[in-house]
């Protein structure tokens, strides 16, 4: 049964055009071809990243930020109390007016009171800016590090320059050692984010997060294993150079460096933007659509292999559209604030949105004081003001 799963799956009719089969594509002493087995070591070293990512954040990362004065304080802690703690952690994190108002004749506090524990309470589970430093830091090195080494790596080749060498004696392409390393890199890397996104800090678009993880792993394992590894260079080289940028802006929010931060908020702005509505389709889904109908010709792996390049584009737009919105009310404000970022990148769902009943009470006293707030909420990954 399991042989006839694996040959139903690796049929050739799909993954390769036609009158081209897996013996045409196997290695040999001239020329070396992409092999699903490649990829089966992409596990192990997604393992491999994530161990070093806890080394570099424990013994790079907390010296920086210790450098640059941002501390490992987290905020205060809610009294200890059993009650409350009972409903915070089995019934719900918050309670509407009528569970209030039984819990402050229950143990004689005042509503305010309870509230306050809860606003508390919730606060004490989200990490502290040291941990959102590390996480950043971590991320802006990977990505400049890998981002460089595309670039480097990509001016030597012809199909950077003239994307029809993407499809030129197609799928006949030789594997080169340098797409060989770069895919898998990428795709672990790729991998122990994916699985990391569980135990990382909890943003609020974590399903956008996840579905973008799952498409890029899809289209890296596509991409090599059908040979389409040319262009797939092309693809990930241009999705890496924007993400340098964000980090850095989030790392120069949680050292206070309000100037700079708004500086590369602004770069990455420009930049995803552009790379992302302008250059990917004009660039990536032009070959990858029409020179590579003209040139090779469609066939079942192919189309599954656009659906998935539409799909990376439908996030683009989201997500552009989601920028454009945070850049018009910083502009308006003078600054990227708090709240204009929240709408792009944000933690704790669950946690830090109140019911609507109770937003009225916490209103004012959270107007004032995100009057002292610089840029926090997409760089720091708060959705909302953060409760005091």
């Amino acid at each position: 049964m399991m042989a006839g799963i694996l040959a139903w799956f690796w049929n050739e009719r799909f993954w390769l055009p036609h009158n081209v089969t897996w013996a045409d594509l196997k290695n040999t002493e001239e020329a070396t071809f992409p092999q699903a087995e490649d990829l089966y070591v992409a596990c192990p070293l997604a393992f491999c990243i994530f161990m070093i990512r806890l080394l570099f954040e424990r013994f790079i990362g907390r010296p920086c930020a210790s450098g640059l004065k941002i501390q490992a304080n987290g905020p205060q802690k809610a009294q200890p109390n059993a009650i409350l703690e009972k409903v915070f952690t089995a019934i719900t994190k918050h309670p509407d007016e009528k569970r209030l108002e039984g819990l402050s004749k229950q143990l004689d506090w005042d509503v305010r009171t309870i509230q306050r524990w809860f606003r508390q309470r919730r606060n004490q589970e989200k990490p502290s800016t040291l941990a959102r430093f590390c996480e950043s830091m971590w991320r802006f090195t990977f990505y400049l590090y890998i981002f460089t080494y595309g670039v480097r790596f990509l001016k030597k080749s012809p199909w950077l320059w003239n994307t029809k060498e993407c499809w030129y004696n197609y799928p006949y392409q030789p594997l080169t050692v340098d797409i060989h390393y770069y895919y898998l890199l990428e795709l672990s890397f790729y991998l122990s984010l994916l699985f990391s996104q569980f135990t990382d800090i909890r943003r609020k678009d974590f399903p956008i997060m996840f579905l973008h993880h799952v498409a890029t792993i899809s289209l890296i394992v596509f991409s090599y294993v059908n040979n389409m590894a040319r262009v797939g260079t092309l693809v990930m080289c241009l999705h890496d150079a924007a993400d340098v940028l964000i980090e850095a802006a989030k790392m120069a929010n949680y050292a206070k460096c309000q100037i700079l931060c708004n500086l590369l908020f602004a770069m990455f702005a420009i930049l995803f933007i552009s790379s992302r509505l302008g250059v990917y389709p004009v660039w990536i889904l032009n070959t990858t659509l029409f020179e590579s109908w003209e040139i090779v010709g469609p066939f079942p792996s192919w189309w599954v292999f656009n659906l998935l390049l539409i799909l990376l584009q439908l996030l683009h737009s989201f997500w552009s559209y989601l920028i454009v919105k945070t850049a018009c009310r910083a502009i308006s404000k003078g600054k990227v604030s708090k709240d204009d970022c929240s709408d792009i990148e944000s933690s704790s769902d669950e946690d830090d949105s109140p019911p609507a009943n109770q937003k009225h009470h916490s209103s004012s006293s959270n107007g004032t004081n995100n009057k002292n707030h610089g840029t926090n909420g997409f760089l720091t990954g708060g959705l909302y003001p953060e409760e005091h």
